[in-house]
């Protein structure tokens, strides 16, 4: 209600992730970003179904799959 009352608008879409990929990423390899609040949970690389069934049933976003 606190957002209708001030006129505040929150809206969303797709981005051209591609073109800033390479950007981020040398951020992170530079160990200047954290990455790790992009990811709710975390699988081994033997768990990846678990991971895509985590997913797959809105349990989380983003799942990161270690070796």
């Amino acid at each position: 209600m606190g957002c209708f009352l001030r006129n505040i608008t929150v809206s969303g879409g797709l981005t051209p992730a591609r073109r800033y990929l390479p950007t981020l990423l040398a951020e992170i390899v530079a160990g200047r970003l954290d990455p790790g609040p992009v990811f709710e949970a975390t699988v081994p690389l033997a768990e990846a179904d678990r991971g895509y069934r985590l997913m797959a049933d809105r349990r989380a976003a983003k799942v990161l799959i270690r070796p």
